[in-house]
């Protein structure tokens, strides 16, 4: 049993030194016999059940992010919370988008219930949260303190552009009050003439 195993890894070895980086053809075949055979050249004319296989090389593709910034990412994921507050959060979005900071953004008033249980009331934009921890208002040297502990890198990756987050959320026009019901057996006064 140990020489089969012997006899695989040298096979194997031998294999693997002839396939090329790029890719290799590889032709499965069953012979006159009903052997199946596996060779790296074409079959003989009297071969059966014929397959053409290529094998590619042994890149795995992955992100473009090296893998110091993808750890920073799943483990301290960026989120900043803005509206259409002026100065504060453009330069709180500006300075994401300088250092090359993968974000989500996301608008308070979207889910102000939400926000509010979040932030325990406060509506304060703009809002920072590195993985749990909560960055409240606007403060360059606070926020580049906090994304480096988290590993996040101090200047963009080079051949890596941040995706550019939406334009600031406008802010939602104010809703007219619904009328107020009318009691029953009153009757709503008409609309005075112009």
């Amino acid at each position: 049993m140990t020489r089969i195993a012997a006899l695989l890894t040298l096979l194997l070895a031998v294999l693997m030194t002839s396939i090329p980086a790029q890719a290799a053809q590889l032709y499965r075949w069953v012979d006159d016999k009903g052997r199946v055979e596996w060779r790296d050249t074409p079959p003989p004319a009297n071969a059966k059940k014929v397959e053409k296989r290529t094998i590619g090389g042994s890149v795995i593709e992955t992100s473009t992010l090296p893998y110091s910034v993808q750890q920073a990412v799943r483990n301290f994921p960026v989120t900043l919370y803005t509206s259409n507050c002026g100065e504060g959060c453009d330069k709180a979005r500006a300075h994401l988008v300088k250092r090359g900071i993968p974000f989500t953004q996301k608008n308070p008033q979207d889910d102000v219930d939400a926000y509010k249980k979040l932030t325990n009331g406060g509506m304060e934009v703009p809002l920072l949260f590195v993985g749990n921890d909560r960055l409240r208002g606007y403060e360059a040297g606070a926020w580049d303190s906090t994304l480096d502990t988290a590993g996040y890198p101090r200047q963009p990756v080079p051949g890596y552009a941040a995706p550019k987050p939406a334009a600031a959320p406008a802010a939602k026009p104010p809703v007219a009050p619904a009328p107020a019901p009318v009691p029953e057996g009153l009757e709503q006064a008409p609309p005075p003439a112009q």
